[in-house]
């Protein structure tokens, strides 16, 4: 939004022969990189491991100059998350907060975001340890409840970041509500969908300006490779996005720019199997004595089950939950042996993590007793392993 834009390198579209056929979210994530190659017909598109690219004549481009500025690999992810978004141009990052922190370069000292509170711990630790140093500010509020987002707004208000769906609580925004809010005040809407993924929702379809995503997560699906990704809706704002990412520099390599295009390809496999496994063991823990409180969208007396299931396409595969002791937060992490005690999401291995002290340890205390991110919440990541093996690893761990 500020500052001049350098004119971006020429756009390629062969690989998206494709667009005049209306497909669903799952055959077009399939599909990324098929018509690329068509001088060898590769149906997986190349690793171009290159630094640089050789011109072909004075003032003369192939459309690529230097890898930091453009890359064919990285390319046809940028393009293939563009499509699965309905943006108009797509960035891929080294991480979801490198993406997150390009964002932020959009702004300048004095202006104010409006945040989803129970976020992330290291957007939060960016927000506050790191940007605030240059004269941002942030309010953190449930971004559920639209009108106290409304109240928030000052006249320094410039935008709005919230999660989807939050972590690790699972409360679920309004995007319609906030969009029309940010546009009477002229306000960017930024929306971060890792734990949806444009399988489940398309932020920008619902009136966000520009989604992020930790492509770590979902989209790459296993635990392999670390990535950000951001689409953004509008043209002009695109070419401002890119003036950042090509001035900062912290793109995404072509070897894992590969390997997220490769997890793309499985995307709606895996997130059908995981919200079968997830909607199964949320009834389960319901249930289960030891266990106090659920917390998974999909289930019906979850607050924001009507409107999640208006706005998106299924409920996602993560799930808090609460036991009724300390003491057995320990147990249940030690004792899982198919879950594997360990921070990240989205894999197709099922992973547990303590939120309080590992993904939410940056969040301040007082924040954290506020929001209930304490010492008996548990985020589970469900896998895609058979669910009556995942039962019967939880149940294991919390009977001992």
């Amino acid at each position: 939004m500020y500052g001049r834009v350098k004119k971006s390198r020429p756009r390629q579209t062969g690989m998206f022969i494709f667009r005049r056929y209306v497909m669903h979210i799952s055959t077009r994530a399939v599909q990324v990189g098929l018509e690329w190659d068509t001088r060898t017909g590769a149906v997986t598109v190349p690793i171009y491991q290159t630094a640089t690219f050789r011109h072909p004549g004075l003032g003369q481009s192939t459309g690529y100059d230097y890898s930091r500025s453009g890359n064919p690999t990285r390319q046809t992810l940028e393009d293939g998350i563009a499509l699965l978004d309905g943006g108009s141009r797509g960035f891929a990052y080294s991480s979801g907060m490198a993406a997150i922190a390009n964002l932020l370069h959009l702004f300048k000292s004095g202006d104010h975001l409006v945040v989803t509170e129970d976020l992330y711990g290291g957007t939060c630790r960016l927000f506050d340890k790191i940007f605030s140093q240059y004269g941002l500010s942030f309010t953190y509020l449930d971004t559920s409840d639209t009108a106290s987002v409304q109240a928030a707004i000052t006249p320094a208000t410039r935008a709005l970041f919230v999660e989807t769906l939050t972590n690790p609580l699972l409360k679920f925004a309004d995007l319609p509500a906030l969009s029309a809010l940010c546009r009477s005040r002229d306000l960017l809407l930024i929306a971060d969908n890792t734990f949806l993924t444009p399988y489940l929702q398309q932020p920008l379809e619902l009136g966000a300006d520009i989604t992020v995503y930790s492509a770590t997560k979902y989209l790459s699906g296993h635990n392999d490779t670390i990535a950000g990704l951001v689409v953004v809706k509008d043209p002009r704002l695109a070419e401002q996005v890119y003036f950042q990412q090509n001035a900062v520099g912290a793109v995404l390599g072509p070897q894992d720019s590969w390997l997220v295009i490769r997890g793309m390809k499985t995307l709606g496999v895996r997130l059908d199997r995981q919200q079968e496994n997830a909607i199964r063991i949320a009834r389960w823990l319901n249930a289960h004595p030891r266990v106090r409180t659920v917390f998974y969208p999909g289930m019906e007396e979850h607050p924001n089950h009507e409107l999640m299931a208006r706005d998106a396409r299924g409920f996602g595969a993560m799930i808090a939950f609460e036991v009724d002791n300390h003491a057995l937060v320990e147990q249940v992490l030690l004792k899982t042996r198919l879950i594997s005690f360990a921070e990240s999401l989205g894999g197709v291995e099922s992973l547990m993590t303590f939120p309080e002290v590992q993904t939410h340890a940056d969040i301040p205390p007082e924040l954290r007793a506020r929001l209930g991110i304490n010492n008996l919440l548990l985020r589970l990541s469900v896998g895609i392993e058979d669910v009556n093996d995942l039962i019967d690893d939880l149940q294991n761990a919390l009977e001992g």
